[in-house]
């Protein structure tokens, strides 16, 4: 993958530009994820850059190698999609060191269970619009990281991201946890951390003020039905429920709100 990312198709809502300036250079620090969840998806389409972090240790409880599907019809009927991976280094095994066991039986079982799940909804086409490169992407590699990316890149583009896309182990940074991710910030040139609901349980603030930098919590609705399982189940089954541009519609309006109204953790 390139280390920069612009998408070969545009949704009729793209990225706020406009209002960029009021928060000046977002970033997201997320390690891949396989087609991420929805809670997710937004947090990486409200940022400028996407430091991919891929050079943490690999977990197998996590969403690097696996996604969870919801049925149309019950969204609360639920399927993992998971890669079979090897971890070269066993548990000290890095993201970007996991390899795919078997490519081609994990191809197959991504296109078989996608299609299971989304086959028949009327948007099926933008569901396969997404699809497609993943299932392209098994064909040319066998790391675990690179399809993972690629799927979260295919959903980006799918909603008119142009952000752009950088790795972590390319920059310099600390090794402390919090001091790591606001070096990474400030070596993108990004003024302002969008840190998740599950990074703000462990995140010491002193790093990013000694260093100038924002950080923003990031919050999905509460209320709209679209993000009731946001934090829970694929973006692929919002994408396949209500289509690309109530979709992209979505996205747009918690990004824009975010960026008129930012809550700094103080």
């Amino acid at each position: 993958m390139s280390d920069s990312f612009v998408p070969d198709s545009t949704a009729d809502s793209s990225h706020p530009e406009s209002t960029s300036t009021r928060l000046g250079a977002v970033c997201a620090i997320h390690q891949p994820n396989l087609f991420p969840r929805l809670s997710t998806l937004a947090k990486l389409y409200a940022a400028d850059r996407w430091i991919i972090l891929d050079d943490v240790q690999f977990a197998r409880r996590d969403y690097q190698h696996r996604a969870r599907l919801a049925s149309l019809s019950d969204p609360h009927a639920r399927q993992w999609l998971s890669l079979s991976t090897h971890l070269p280094r066993g548990r000290d095994t890095l993201i970007s060191e996991a390899r795919l066991a078997d490519p081609h039986r994990c191809r197959r079982r991504c296109a078989e269970l996608v299609r299971q799940h989304y086959g028949r909804s009327r948007h099926w086409q933008a569901v396969l619009a997404v699809l497609d490169p993943v299932l392209q992407r098994f064909g040319t590699t066998d790391s675990t990281a690179d399809i993972a990316e690629a799927s979260a890149l295919a959903l980006l583009a799918s909603v008119g991201w142009r952000g752009e896309v950088l790795r972590s182990g390319t920059l310099p940074a600390r090794k402390g946890r919090s001091q790591r991710l606001a070096d990474l910030a400030v070596a993108t040139g990004s003024t302002v951390y969008l840190c998740g609901t599950g990074g703000m349980h462990y995140l010491e603030k002193q790093p990013f003020a000694e260093l100038g930098i924002s950080v923003v919590p990031f919050h999905t609705p509460a209320v709209t039905p679209v993000w009731d399982f946001a934090r829970e189940v694929s973006a692929l089954w919002a994408l396949a429920s209500i289509g690309l541009s109530r979709l992209t519609e979505a996205l747009h309006s918690v990004a824009t709100e975010l960026r008129e109204a930012p809550r700094l953790y103080a």
